[in-house]
This record gives structure tokens, sequence and C-alpha cells, in this order.
């Protein structure tokens, strides 16, 4: 299979984890300079996207992996207990969705990552732009800053609690970690593969980041590299057949911020809001853009625990009884994204992951009409 995406990618790390331990070959491409064909054929121009021998495409790493472990069932990643597996997509979701604000705040927020990264990325994904190089790299450097970290509730005010969520994975990460090689057993899980996109291209490279991990939590930077290579050394899966005590600060600090960001955001959704507040932790979150893919994320967990039995459903619950987290199984918040109603993905027609509300955009062209017309007639 050829896999459209960028070396530093912190989905392509992710995907390329899971090919890579079950030992599926492929070949990377960089998709930027391939725009028009791949928007479509896959629907949106963003990495990874995987272009299949037998001409079919696919996008968004989690279906991606969950429809793959259907056609290569050896070294399963989903444990075979099903609320073992709902932990693993819940701790999957949080490090796609909650960890991604302080990857790229430590990549862009400091002048020596975001040096180093727009170099990268200038020579991998804009090269067929007939512009000098420096001007791409300002136009890269400028982008990402602006759009991933200033106008995602990166302020003086929550500066820390930002960063204080790349220390609290990697202390929580810890805890499981002092009783088996992964997460939730002796082969990797969904859990552990989910992590590994922030833990391994941003968090595990990124100079600033990097460093701290390497010096301070050693025990983090030796899982990136057993988890990156774990396809040479395990032979068969062997996952846990029950949630370990030692998950619990891990759940509990998903609950008090991954999901915290799905409920307001599914709430603001609802209202037809672009942008919303949150308050995490007792840190204020104001400007926060309101993603749709992430009203999707909701769906999708509420999906998972809708098919679990009764007992199962039990169980879950009694590992999360922290506030909010009936989020998961009640419907007192709507979540209705409209996207892949059909439930097709992977092979769905993707959307851009970061897609402000649609329903807000659209009120927001009404708006700016209005006031248009108002001018011309003044």
């Amino acid at each position: 299979m050829k896999v459209w995406g960028v070396s530093v990618s912190y989905f392509t790390g992710k995907l390329e984890t899971y090919l890579r331990y079950k030992g599926l070959p492929y070949e990377m491409e960089h998709p930027f300079a391939d725009q028009p064909r791949i928007r479509k054929l896959a629907g949106a121009v963003q990495v990874p996207i995987i272009e299949r021998e037998d001409g079919r495409w696919m996008s968004d790493s989690t279906p991606i992996i969950q429809h793959l472990e259907t056609e290569h069932p050896d070294r399963p990643v989903m444990p075979a207990d099903p609320v073992v597996r709902f932990i693993a997509l819940l701790i999957e979701d949080y490090a796609d969705e909650w960890l991604w604000r302080p990857a790229m705040h430590f990549r862009w927020s400091y002048e020596h990552d975001r040096e180093l990264l727009s170099r990268i990325l200038a020579d991998e994904i804009t090269t067929h732009l007939r512009l000098p190089r420096f001007v791409r790299r300002f136009i890269i450097r400028t982008r990402q800053r602006r759009g991933y970290v200033v106008n995602d509730g990166v302020t003086d005010i929550t500066w820390d609690h930002v960063e204080a969520g790349f220390y609290n994975a990697m202390r929580n990460m810890l805890t499981m970690l002092k009783n088996r090689p992964f997460l939730l057993g002796d082969s990797p899980s969904i859990a552990d593969i989910g992590l590994m996109g922030p833990m391994l291209r941003h968090f595990g490279q990124d100079p600033t980041p990097a460093a701290i991990m390497r010096n301070d939590w050693p025990g983090v930077a030796e899982w990136v590299a057993r988890t990156w290579h774990a396809g040479q050394t395990i032979s068969q899966s062997a996952l846990l057949s029950s949630v370990p005590d030692d998950a619990e600060p891990m759940l509990r600090e998903i609950a008090e911020t991954h999901l915290v960001q799905l409920a307001e955001t599914a709430l603001a959704f609802d209202r037809g809001e672009n942008r919303m507040e949150m308050t995490v932790q007792g840190c204020r979150y104001t400007n926060v853009p309101v993603s749709r893919y992430r009203v999707y994320c909701l769906e999708r967990l509420r999906e998972e625990f809708d098919a679990l039995d009764a007992n199962a459903q039990a169980k879950v619950k009694t590992l999360l009884p922290y506030p909010g987290c009936d989020l998961i199984w009640t419907r007192t918040i709507p979540a209705q994204s409209g996207y892949d109603v059909q439930r097709q993905a992977p092979f769905n027609q993707s959307i851009n992951v970061f897609e402000n509300n649609p329903v807000a955009e659209k009120l927001e062209w009404v708006r700016r009409t209005s006031r248009n017309e108002e001018d011309r007639a003044a």
C-alpha cells in the first residue's frame, strides 16, 4: 500500500507504528504536490491517507486501523475483552484529541523547534511551490503557529496548563509501564498505538520536549523505542483480560481533560458556534475552535459503549466514576456531527478534521452578507 504522509506528522507516526507492528509493507509518499487528485478521491488532503493497490482510498487513522485489523487478525491490537477494548479506545481518543494541543504548542511556540520543523516541512510538503525556501518556511511557521497554537487557546494564561498535559501523560504512562512493557499487556494495544502519535513524532523528536523526555522521563523514551520496534520483537499478542488498577490516574486525567473538551465542543456545536470557552482542571480556555470532528469522536465513543452488554457497561461505569464521565452513556448533551452518517469510514469521503461547525460558518456568511448589504444601502 502507499501511505501519503509526512515524516514528522502526528498521525502518520501513529499509523506507521501500527503498520510496522503488523508487518504490513508500505511506501511513503508526500501528498501536497498531488492535491487535486487526492482531494477528489479521498475527500481531503490531510495525512495520513492510504492508497491501496485495488484503487480504494482510506483516511482517518483510527478507522484505518480498525479496518486493517479485520484483514490482518494476527497480533491484534484490539483487546479481546470488551471492557479493556473500550478503555483502550478511550485512551487512544485522548491521545488523538487532547494531547494534540501540547504537541503543537511545543513544536511551534519554541523558537528552536519552530525553526527546525519549518525547514523539514518546507522540504517535504512545499517543494511544488515556486517560491524561495525562506518564504516557504515563513509561510509554514506563520500558518502553524497561528492556526494550531494562538488560535487553539494557547495563551499566557493557559501556557503552563497546556504543558502540564505532556507531563501528566508521561507520569500516568509510567505508572502503568512499571508493571508491564506496554500499557495494557505484554504487547501493544490500540492505546499504545494512539499515544505514539504525540509521543513519537512530536514529544519524542522535537528538540524541546524530546530533551525533557530523554532527560527526565527516560522510561517513556524507552517505551517509544520499544513500541516502534515491537514488530521485530513480539510474535503474538498478549493483552490483559481486565483493566489494571494502575490505569486509574490515566483515566482520571482523561475524565478531567479530554471528556470536558468533548462535552463543551458538543454543546457549542449544537448551538451553531465556531468558537468556545472551557474550564479544564481550573484553567480557563477561551477562543477555542469548535471541531466538528470531535463531535464525531464523541458519537463513536458512545457507539462503542452502546455495543457493550449490560455487564460490561456496568464495569466501564465503575472504572469511570469521575464527574462528567456520564457524557459517554447518557444523552443529556447532544452529539450529532452529521459526518460519516453511514459509517463507511475509512472508505468515506473525509473532511478536514479541523473543520469548524458548518452551521456556524453558514450563519457567519449570512451575517457578513447582511452587513455588506446594509453598508451598501447606507
